[in-house]
This record gives C-alpha cells, structure tokens and sequence, in this order.
C-alpha cells in the first residue's frame, strides 16, 4: 500500500509501522483518538454540570 510501511523483526513478523501523515493525516489522527480514548476509559468521569459549577467558581464562565 503506498504511503504504508512495515518493520519487521528477525523472524519476519511486522512490529512497527510507518504511515505518509501527508496521504493518511486523517486516518492517522482517528487511530491516535481512538488510541487515547482506550487509555482514558476508566478515568473517573465528571458531569457537565460540576464541570460548569467548577468554571463558574473559578471565574472562567458566567452563571
């Protein structure tokens, strides 16, 4: 596939890959996106409206 590149080990088998990011940019930043959201899925969530409370408090949002 042009703009796609395999590493392979001492046995042949594909370790790493390389990507064009000027041909696959976009396909590049939806792995990475998905990637980070693997990495996040058990951090603990907040609701928007604490969130919103938080802003308010801090002076970065109007109520």
């Amino acid at each position: 596939m042009k703009g796609i590149q395999f590493l392979v080990n001492d046995k042949g088998e594909k370790t790493s890959v390389l990507i064009d990011l000027e041909e696959y940019r976009e396909l590049w930043e939806d792995f990475y996106d998905a990637i980070i959201a693997l990495e996040r899925a058990e951090e603990p969530r907040e609701t928007l409206e604490s969130v919103q409370q938080e802003l308010i408090r801090s002076g970065k949002l109007s109520g």
